[in-house]
């Protein structure tokens, strides 16, 4: 009888969590960090990752230090409530690169009760939004925003400034193509 009239008390809370920030921060690591430890308390997580990011592996995420879980590759974000089976979390990495309905994924599954965590550039290497990401921010009931360190100077990096001449929005890379710099170090080269 005390259910019929609290239907939802008693029970957790979905939620929508986004780790954001320029290349080479940790956002990746950030991720794997949280979802090892919610494997430790033996919750059911489902990681996904778009397709178009196969720098280190083909089915798992993988942190520029190294740091991996398997992952299920998939296309758009609808795909992503058809491999759902009721786990406590679910998760995506390099979200900038999923379609825009993606924040619509992500509202459903926080709305039955799942702990969605969200890494990804919120920022292309022009310093534009990217993605979905700016409205993941604004649904999200918890943000952190990680910094890598300014090659240039040392500072906090603001933006992951791209060293090859490419200039569509979309350019899978790392290293080889990418560098974090801050505001002030950008403003020079991007002159």
């Amino acid at each position: 009888m005390f259910l019929e009239h609290f239907p939802t008390e008693g029970r957790l809370h979905g939620w929508i969590e986004v780790i954001c920030g320029s290349m080479f921060s940790g956002k990746t690591e950030e991720l794997i960090r949280r979802l090892k430890r919610a494997e430790f308390a033996n919750q059911k997580i489902l990681l996904f990752k778009p397709k178009i990011d196969n720098r280190y592996a083909e089915k798992a995420v993988v942190s520029h230090k190294g740091s991996s879980l398997e992952a299920h590759v998939i296309e758009n974000s609808k795909e992503a409530v058809k491999k759902w089976k009721n786990e406590r979390i679910v998760a995506f990495d390099e979200a900038q690169f999923f379609d825009n309905e993606l924040v619509e994924v992500c509202t459903e599954l926080a709305r039955k009760g799942v702990r969605v965590i969200i890494a990804g550039l919120d920022m292309d290497y022009l310093g534009k939004p990217f993605g979905p990401m700016p409205e993941l921010m604004c649904v999200a009931e918890y943000v952190t925003k990680v910094h890598a360190i300014c090659l240039s100077c040392g500072n906090l990096a603001y933006i992951s400034n791209r060293t090859v001449g490419d200039e569509g929005q979309v350019l899978v890379g790392a290293v080889e193509k990418y560098q974090p710099l801050c505001r002030g170090c950008y403003n020079k080269v991007a002159k």
